[in-house]
């Protein structure tokens, strides 16, 4: 696809399945950026579980800098980079948290692992070795040894709604094509459209 289409996230479906052929590895890969209390900005990379038109969601430890931030601030930006494709979408606007059924529903789905590991790890925060880090591991799968492994408290999504849409595409002689789609608010149902200098 060329062109984005007059809807954004119809233009993000297309771009998205894309990638999905062409993406050597995650092209679900996504960067999102949050503020700090102090101002400063913090971007890592998360992989996208899930998205629709009331937005697209991701899931992390409350606890961890990015989930403390984002709840305290209540906005983020997020940042698609399809190298195979030379394409990029940035995306912009408020965060809510998922529902506890949506959380429960993508936890249960996840490798057993991965929801020991949710137990085990407390994201973001000084870790003294890694031994302590086995050893939390080891405490939560003999906890759970049977049965399920229910949710953590501190764990769960978070949707971003968008107000904003980036699609960029790579162009000869750096002249890249810059095609923007915003709103003043998530339930405004009408998109303005502009073109930007590359």
């Amino acid at each position: 696809m060329s062109e984005p289409a007059a809807d954004p996230f119809d233009s993000f479906a297309a771009w998205f399945a894309e990638a999905e052929k062409s993406e050597p590895n995650d092209p679900n890969a996504m960067a999102v950026a949050s503020v700090g209390a102090d101002g400063m900005p913090s971007v890592r990379m998360v992989l996208l579980k899930g998205w629709d038109k009331d937005g697209f969601v991701f899931y992390s430890n409350l606890e961890s800098r990015k989930g403390r931030q984002l709840q305290a601030g209540g906005k983020a930006a997020l940042l698609f980079h399809w190298k195979s494709l030379r394409r990029q979408v940035r995306i912009e606007g408020p965060v809510e948290m998922t529902t506890d059924a949506e959380a429960d529903e993508y936890f249960a789905s996840r490798a057993r692992g991965s929801q020991i590991g949710a137990w085990a790890s407390a994201q973001s925060r000084p870790l003294e070795s890694r031994f302590a880090l086995e050893k939390s591991v080891a405490g939560y799968t003999a906890k759970f040894a049977l049965g399920k492994v229910p949710r953590p408290p501190h764990w769960s999504g978070f949707r971003i709604k968008p107000i904003m849409f980036e699609f960029w595409r790579d162009m000869p002689f750096r002249l890249h094509d810059r095609t923007v789609f915003s709103r003043a608010t998530p339930a405004d149902p009408a998109w303005k459209t502009e073109k930007l200098y590359p």
